[in-house]
């Protein structure tokens, strides 16, 4: 089967690999769509594992199923998480699901940027979802982002009525922002550099979308009425973003940081103000079963508009084109590769 090997951001190669054998406790799916996330052009991180195959927003077909395997059968579509929770270890029962070693090292069989992926059991038992009628293979793609988003707005703790600044307008800047729309937020303030995505902000819910070059801190005070914002969501590793986000958050507030800096890059704090301030620093890693659940829920009932962030829809062959149009952060959104296009 073809795969793309990635090496690099500028070095993603084409490559034959043998189709995955399953076992009885496993299934063989056919990748029919998968986003290339954010994470996998940090090349800082994903080089150290290179070569290796990437790829975990995905959804397809099974094409075959173990003996042992009775919740499926051949041709359901379905979406599979890479990294599923044992759900018996002190963080699971705590809660902390994706702090759980086994979450760290489960994945599927070489990675969704393939024809064909090879699910443990494990992730069979914990981390396939039958996908509803209604959402197309591309829909399904957002499963795994969107998990994340709504794993963060728990950590945020997110409320009806909130001023909630989104900095990164982004894939998951946009789905915060969305979310946040749908959750009852007050007022959703968004920032970026790129006008391309000051203008997505503001067609998927942004009431205001700011130019991060500016003094994000007193704009955001300027159009909500002499206020900083209850919630911060930092989407970007941008180290200028983190200090607009503890300079924007309110006494009593709470910043997300959802998106990592590069490798060692340390922030100093103004320890006494946040002390005084009494606000909450948090931060959020991936997605539960519960998180995917209400992602499916959201994306399924069109409360989250997930097709109209689609801006690239690619072979496998087009996959280097896909990645530097991620790495770029330009003009681009969501981009989808469909390894039997």
């Amino acid at each position: 089967m073809r795969v793309a090997m990635y090496y690099n951001n500028k070095d993603v190669r084409i490559e034959e690999m043998p189709k995955p054998k399953i076992g009885p406790d496993e299934l063989l799916i056919k990748t029919m769509a998968c986003g290339i996330c954010g994470s996998d052009v940090m090349e800082w991180y994903r080089i150290k594992k290179a070569p290796r195959v990437l790829g975990h927003e995905m959804s397809g077909e099974i094409v075959e199923i173990g003996k042992n395997v009775k919740d499926f059968k051949v041709g359901d579509r379905v979406f599979v998480s890479h990294h599923v929770p044992c759900n018996e270890c002190r963080y699971c029962l705590n809660g902390h699901h994706t702090i759980c070693r086994t979450l760290h090292t489960t994945n599927f069989d070489p990675g969704g940027f393939s024809e064909f992926i090879r699910v443990p059991k494990i992730n069979v038992e914990l981390g396939t979802f039958l996908l509803p009628d209604e959402m197309s293979f591309e829909e399904g793609t957002f499963i795994e982002p969107l998990g994340c988003v709504i794993r963060g707005r728990r950590r945020a703790d997110l409320k009806k009525g909130n001023t909630v600044v989104v900095l990164g307008s982004g894939l998951s800047g946009l789905l915060h922002i969305q979310l946040a729309r749908v959750l009852g937020a007050e007022k959703i303030i968004a920032t970026d550099i790129n006008e391309y995505r000051m203008k997505a902000a503001k067609k998927f819910g942004a009431d205001e979308v700011i130019n991060a070059k500016e003094d994000v801190s007193a704009r955001v005070r300027e159009v909500n009425e002499g206020r900083l914002a209850d919630r911060v969501i930092v989407c970007t590793g941008a180290v200028s973003a983190i200090e607009q986000a503890l300079k924007s958050v309110d006494g009593g507030g709470t910043i997300l940081f959802f998106a990592p800096t590069d490798s060692g890059v340390e922030i100093p704090l103004p320890f006494n103000e946040f002390w005084m301030s009494q606000a909450t620093l948090t931060t959020t890693y991936a997605a539960a079963p519960v998180d995917i659940e209400e992602a499916i829920e959201f994306i399924q009932s069109r409360k989250i508009n997930v097709k109209d962030m689609i801006t690239h829809r690619l072979s496998l062959e087009e996959i280097g084109k896909g990645f530097q149009l991620v790495a770029e952060a330009n003009e681009s959104i969501k981009v989808i590769v469909e390894p039997h296009r």
